[in-house]
């Protein structure tokens, strides 16, 4: 991965959460969130880079739990619940910023949590904008996007990229060739997971080839174990 000289706190916290994640994806071993974030003292921590990199990661921060179909640790599940509340969208907020917390407060409920002591989160935001997006748009918002898919998702956003396999499929292509390997990775996370893929299209043979050339990009990593794990899941 290319780094420029200077780094932040909150981006060194970024990779090193999605580090520790990809160990956990790839090892098999446990996760815990609480005691992989840097600076966050326990689950009651408020601020600080390391709960920003929380949200920074998203669902994903969880997403050990998720693909395993586990209760993560209490204090993880606190610690995850503490991000979501500390950082909502702004009222300007982008399309992709609104939906990213969207999944996180899902997400808690998917663990058995609850969302401001309640059963429920904020109403599924609406995805009109990717309906007519062209397929480079939409290629670049769904790797965006990356952690809406998880198995059994259902949401606007996945019910857009189910019903333009061949776009996303094309959007992995173009990705490759351009060398934008975390593109690439997040279309080929959502790949796995659609019907009428192209065979033509050697999905798992370009996620290998992604894997070696942008490997060294920790989100790249993340991307690439998530497909491989869910395509792997599919597949039983």
């Amino acid at each position: 991965m290319e780094r420029s000289g200077t780094s932040t706190p909150l981006a060194d916290a970024v990779q090193g959460l999605t580090l520790e994640l990809v160990s956990a994806l790839r090892s098999g071993g446990p996760f815990r969130l609480a005691g992989s974030v840097t600076g966050a003292d326990g689950p009651d921590t408020t601020d600080g880079p390391g709960l920003a990199a929380v949200r920074v990661v998203g669902a994903d921060a969880v997403l050990p739990s998720v693909l395993r179909r586990t209760s993560p640790d209490p204090d993880d599940l606190a610690v995850f619940s503490r991000a979501v509340h500390a950082y909502p969208p702004a009222e300007n907020a982008s399309p992709a910023s609104v939906w990213s917390h969207w999944a996180m407060q899902r997400t808690l409920l998917r663990l058995g949590a609850s969302f401001d002591g309640t059963s429920r989160h904020e109403a599924e935001p609406r995805a009109t904008w990717l309906d007519d997006a062209p397929w480079q748009s939409l290629t670049h918002q769904l790797a965006v996007l990356a952690p809406l898919a998880t198995p059994g998702a259902d949401c606007a956003v996945a019910r857009v990229a189910r019903g333009r396999p061949v776009d996303v499929a094309r959007g992995f292509v173009r990705a490759v060739r351009r060398r934008d390997w975390l593109q690439a990775a997040g279309a080929g996370r959502w790949l796995v997971l659609l019907d009428g893929v192209p065979e033509t299209l050697g999905l798992l043979t370009g996620l290998e080839f992604v894997a070696q050339m942008g490997g060294d990009d920790p989100r790249v990593a993340l991307q690439v174990e998530a497909a491989r794990l869910m395509r792997a899941g599919v597949l039983v």
